[in-house]
This record gives C-alpha cells, sequence and structure tokens, in this order.
C-alpha cells in the first residue's frame, strides 16, 4: 500500500495551504489517520489526529490554525493550514492506522516565508 501526498508548497506567513493524502487502496477499517511533520534539524512531531467517527486531536502549536478531517471510505486524510508561520516550515508525513498496522506517506515539503 502506498499512501501518497500532496499540496505542499511555498507560501508567504499567514497564507493557507491544504494537504492530502490518498491511500492505493482501501485500508479499511480504519483506526485512525493522522499528519506528522518534521523540520531541519530536529525530530518528526504530531500534528494532529483524526479518529475514525469523526474526533480529532491537535498539537498545541497549530491548534486553532489547522484543521484536519477524513474520510475513511477513500481511505483519504487532509489538512487544512491556515495563518501559516515560519516555524509550520516542515516536511508533512500523512500516517494511516489499520488497528493492525501504520502506514506512512512519502511526505511533503511545506515552506513559510517570513
Amino acid at each position: 500500500v502506498q499512501l501518497q501526498a500532496s499540496g505542499g508548497g511555498l507560501v508567504q506567513a499567514g497564507e493557507s495551504l491544504k494537504l492530502s493524502c490518498v491511500a492505493s487502496r482501501s485500508l479499511l477499517p480504519l483506526a485512525a489517520m493522522a499528519w506528522y511533520r518534521q523540520a531541519p534539524g530536529k525530530q518528526r512531531e504530531f500534528v494532529a489526529r483524526w479518529l475514525s467517527g469523526g474526533s480529532t486531536i491537535y498539537a498545541g502549536p497549530v491548534k486553532g490554525r489547522f484543521t484536519i478531517s477524513g474520510d475513511d471510505a477513500k481511505s483519504a486524510v487532509y489538512l487544512q493550514m491556515n495563518s501559516l508561520e515560519s516555524e509550520d516550515t516542515a516536511v508533512y508525513y500523512c500516517n494511516i492506522d489499520t488497528h493492525s498496522r501504520e502506514h506512512w506517506g512519502q511526505g511533503t515539503q511545506v515552506t513559510v516565508s517570513s
């Protein structure tokens, strides 16, 4: 199974981007889908999680600015990022948890210029 992430790019501070991640085949039943990010020289960190059933969890730095959504029928997860800051610059990775294992996408670069 491959997870194809897209939507990254170069934007200015204050602008928005929407990331998408779709699995190459259905991964039902899903436990959760999530986004992580890794900035240069830093460890990968949690950004947001969408739980099957629709509840969501956010890391503190993105709460109120980012919105995660999921479509379990499509095995797809999205991340709407508003009011981007230079600190959001990182490679963003999607993650899909199917109860038995986790799948990772290849990453998409987000660069925010101040």
